[in-house]
């Protein structure tokens, strides 16, 4: 691996990359990608104009089949991953090993290929809206940024640099929902990790050019349920009748907001409450049958809690278990968790790795990259990567607005500068091992 020399090394060159790396070879960089930027865009709109919805497995496939062609056109091999078996499209996994630079970092590049936006969505196509914003479904979250990757590799391709650097891209097709169970759906992404020294993910992040991400809380659900004794209203509160499921939810809730709201980086939300005499789970929707002259006889509510640490998301779980066994009169409570992504947590390699990578932001005569505040970042694949590598960042993808609504925009301005910044990135970590 990577470790015993990347945080020495890392350090060093966002200081000294210069000295280096050829300043005439990066400004080729820069000149091969802006003569190529039409056909990108190009490409980008192609690829938004494909509805690829999660669960559109035609659409998915679809899209990866176009960008597998193009990693085969500059020397991947490539492999398309069924995703039967986690009940999804599928992965796009594309290999480039160096023959003459063998010891060169193994660098894993992150991607997706879905979107949120379901096949019979109205919102479907590119649409220019003028100083130089392209709307579009997915055309920042996150079709820009697997555009970017790729471009940023087609210009070292061009000059012959990509034969010096070892990579690895994983763009999935089930980020947006994910397939279960997650052993399965996310076994390409940990398998790339395992080999890969450094992870760049290609997501948009917060949608400001000048920052990156270095940490990603966690997200995982939590359903809770209640039950209490069914009985005409006015035994409320008696010590035959009890309390009944809604006030035992209620004080659940409220208990977690009270003892949990003020935790730092911590988040839990409540998105969906029913309950009554009678309830019916359909998964995204519950109906609910009541009466205001009856104590309610179940209830349930569903969340979703964000932590930005292992230990974070364990104390959490652990505080909530105790407070719902603290039961009202005459009432039961039971919490589950479901699956979910793991905090990526922020260590030194990744502060390293955005250190250089803002670096090459100013070399190239842009602004330097700061971090996101974890809380405005949210779960993303990256996060099933970031513990097998050595350092990892994202947000490095297409920067806009309104990402998983119809008011979804890229801001074309951040398109060219990304692609560069990735291409000398990649070109100055190809330099690292020599």
């Amino acid at each position: 691996m990577f470790t015993k020399t990347s945080l020495f090394l890392l350090s060093c060159c966002f200081i000294s990359s210069l000295v280096l790396a050829e300043v005439s070879i990066e400004k080729k960089l820069v000149n091969q990608i802006n003569s190529e930027l039409d056909d990108s865009q190009k490409l980008l709109e192609k690829l938004v104009n494909i509805n690829s919805g999660t669960m559109n497995f035609a659409g998915v496939r679809q899209v990866g089949q176009i960008l597998k062609t193009q990693f085969d056109s500059i020397g991947f091999s490539t492999q398309w991953i069924d995703g039967s078996e986690f009940g999804r499209a599928g992965h796009l996994v594309a290999t480039y090993e160096s023959s003459v630079n063998p010891t060169a970092p193994k660098i894993m590049l992150i991607g997706h290929l879905d979107t949120v936006f379901a096949q019979d969505d109205e919102f479907q196509t590119v649409t220019d809206m003028g100083k130089n914003r392209l709307a579009g479904p997915g055309i920042t979250d996150m079709k820009g940024g697997n555009v970017i990757m790729l471009a940023a590799l087609q210009a070292l391709h061009k000059l012959g640099l990509l034969e010096q650097l070892n990579i690895k891209v994983v763009m999935t097709g089930d980020e947006e929902s994910s397939g279960r169970p997650l052993e399965k759906s996310k076994k390409a992404l940990v398998d790339a990790a395992i080999w890969a020294d450094i992870a760049l993910g290609f997501e948009d992040a917060d949608g400001d050019i000048n920052t990156a991400v270095t940490a990603r809380r966690g997200s995982v659900g939590w359903t809770l349920t209640s039950t209490g004794n069914a009985a005409h209203s006015s035994q409320i509160f008696t010590e035959a009748v009890g309390y009944g499921a809604i006030f035992e939810l209620a004080r659940i809730l409220n208990e977690f907001r009270e003892q949990l709201a003020d935790t730092p980086l911590l988040s839990f939300n409540p998105g969906v409450i029913a309950g009554g005499t009678r309830l019916s789970d359909k998964g995204a929707t519950i109906e609910s049958f009541g009466k205001r002259n009856v104590v309610a006889q179940s209830a349930i509510v569903k969340g979703g809690l964000r932590a930005v640490s292992p230990e974070q998301l364990a104390n959490t779980q652990a505080a909530m278990q105790y407070i719902v066994t603290q039961h009202l009169a005459k009432t039961d409570a039971t919490l589950v968790f479901d699956e979910g992504y793991p905090p990526m947590q922020q260590i030194q390699g990744n502060v390293a790795l955005l250190a250089m990578y803002s670096k090459v932001s100013v070399d190239l005569g842009y602004k330097p990259v700061s971090a996101v505040n974890p809380r405005n970042a949210g779960a993303a694949d990256i996060s099933f990567v970031a513990d097998h590598v050595d350092m990892a960042i994202d947000g490095l993808g297409l920067m806009g607005t309104g990402g998983h609504t119809k008011d979804e925009v890229a801001d074309m301005s951040t398109f060219a500068q990304n692609i560069e910044k990735t291409a000398v990135l990649l070109y100055r970590l190809s330099l690292l091992n020599k």
